[in-house]
């Protein structure tokens, strides 16, 4: 004979059947509430203030004219950019042409700033191909085959460029895809902070 509950008392099997809803719930809440906590583009770097990591690349085999770079190359007295870049990544398509644009802004050119390229884990016929078919912004291109010098800068993903003072000292870190409004608002102001 089973045993008969009384009226209002819970039931065990009930409570346990809405924990994985309670989880749901809870969860769905904290992915809301981080989806709409802020820009995403103002990830905390731990190298701010402190100097580029040692790292040497060699030049992206078979662009021609283009040599690789190294941290030595960040402290030769003027401001420096470092774009992080890939052939297979669709927002550094979508910014290429705002990098053009620096590259070729004769008031930055006059205060010696120079653009670098990081080409992150990439091979180096599709890096080619790419700086080929859209335009080369960069004096220097280095080759990050195994991701190494990225891993060393703290790169989250694919494009981020940082703000080099011409001591080496990483001064600001932008991270996604430079708009010609990130470019006017954000980077140039952050690119005069570090001629100071």
């Amino acid at each position: 004979m089973s045993e008969s509950l009384e009226p209002g008392a819970p039931r065990q099997g009930s409570l346990l059947r809405l924990l994985p809803l309670g989880v749901f719930i809870l969860l769905a809440g904290l992915f809301l509430l981080r989806l709409f906590a802020g820009d995403a583009s103002r990830l905390p770097s731990a190298l701010i203030g402190r100097p580029a990591p040692p790292f040497a690349l060699p030049a992206v085999e078979g662009i021609e004219g283009v040599p690789g770079f190294s941290d030595e190359n960040l402290r030769e007295g003027h401001v420096s950019l470092v774009n992080v870049f890939a052939s297979w990544c669709a927002p550094c398509h979508a910014e290429h042409a705002t990098l053009l644009a620096l590259a070729r802004d004769p008031a930055l050119k006059d205060k010696g700033v120079r653009l670098y390229g990081l080409s992150y884990k990439d091979e180096p016929a599709n890096a080619r191909k790419f700086i080929e078919g859209d335009g080369n912004p960069y004096a220097a291109i280095g080759a990050d085959i195994s991701g190494r010098a990225a891993i060393d800068f703290g790169v989250y993903g694919v494009p981020e460029t940082f703000v080099v003072k011409g001591d080496g000292t990483i001064a600001f870190k932008f991270v996604g895809p430079l708009s010609p409004q990130a470019l006017a608002t954000t980077l140039i102001p952050e690119i005069e902070k570090a001629m100071k």
